[in-house]
């Protein structure tokens, strides 16, 4: 018998692909990668490298609330950048949504994400 839940909420932009928003396996959440997709539109967020940053933020968010959690619970965060220039608004976004101890993170810069994003990130959480 698995002990693995389904996470799923309409806050957070749909599936695109082959997974979940969200798998909970005991108190860990593993949260797959968001992009700047509004939930609501199923469009990207374009206008600016921050805007993108603050919905993927956003997604995130709802995600870890769908969970029982919330980001603050995040033990490690990926961000997948295009580029490394936006390391620094990353930083001063994150600051925004997080509180210290902040969660352990890796970032780099890929050749593309989907929908051409400059930005994704994946989050593990403990509940």
């Amino acid at each position: 018998m698995s002990n693995k839940t389904i996470i799923a909420t309409e806050k957070a932009p749909a599936a695109i692909g082959t997974y979940s928003q969200a798998v909970k396996a005991g108190n860990t959440v593993y949260l797959s990668g968001q992009i700047p997709l509004n939930p609501e539109t199923m469009e990207m967020v374009t206008e600016s490298f921050q805007a993108q940053a603050v919905q993927v933020f956003e997604n995130l968010k709802a995600v870890a609330e769908a969970s029982g959690g919330n980001v603050n619970d995040f033990a490690k965060i990926t961000v997948l950048l295009s580029d490394l220039a936006y390391f620094g608004q990353v930083n001063e976004i994150m600051a925004q949504y997080f509180d210290e101890p902040y969660p352990a993170r890796a970032a780099y810069a890929v050749k593309a994400l989907p929908k051409d994003a400059d930005i994704e990130i994946e989050a593990v959480m403990v509940v």
